[in-house]
This record gives structure tokens, C-alpha cells and sequence, in this order.
């Protein structure tokens, strides 16, 4: 599964990923995890299984749903609670429930 990070290109989200790397290295999925600047969602969109926003790029989520939603490739924000704490282990479980839920 390929986990797509949207963010504003910041110093916290790479952060983030590293951290949701950490959390799935027990995982008995074989789970990628990359983060994008925002403007380059349309270049790079067609090879994720799930897209999360940081909170920081959260108005284009309608955008973003809309390049994604023809490609069956679910969309949602991380909640800002646990993107502040950096909790890979909660972010990593949003994405797998999506994927799984679409």
C-alpha cells in the first residue's frame, strides 16, 4: 500500500513520514509512505492507494478529491491533534482503514 503525505512542502511533515515509516516497519503489510508538496498532487497521485492531507493544506480537499476520486483512491485530512503529536501509529492506522473502506 502507498500512502501519499500532501503537505506545503514543511519541515514537520517530513517529520511525520519519518515517523510513519517507524510505524510500519512491524506491519505485516508492506506499506510506502511519501510525502508531496501540495503542487504536485496531479504529477504523482496515480500511483497511491490512500492521500492524506496535512492539516496545513486542508482546503484542498475538495481539489484533491476531485483529481482522486476517478482513480478510487480515497482522501482525508489528518486530524490536527494527532498530526501535532506526530503519532505515526494513528496516522498509519487512518490510511490502512481507509484503503480498506474504499
Amino acid at each position: 500500500m502507498k500512502i501519499i503525505v500532501v503537505c506545503a512542502a514543511g519541515m514537520s511533515t517530513t517529520m511525520l513520514v519519518a515517523k510513519m515509516k517507524e510505524a510500519t516497519r512491524n506491519s505485516d503489510m508492506k506499506i510506502e509512505v511519501t510525502a508531496i508538496p501540495e503542487t504536485d498532487v496531479n504529477n504523482n497521485i496515480t500511483t497511491a492507494d490512500v492521500v492524506l492531507l496535512g492539516p496545513q493544506v486542508r482546503y484542498k480537499l475538495d481539489e484533491i478529491k476531485e483529481i482522486c476520486s476517478p482513480l478510487n483512491i480515497p482522501v482525508e485530512v489528518i486530524d490536527t491533534v494527532k498530526y501535532g503529536m506526530m503519532d505515526g501509529n494513528a496516522i498509519v492506522s487512518q490510511a490502512i482503514e481507509l484503503y480498506h473502506n474504499k
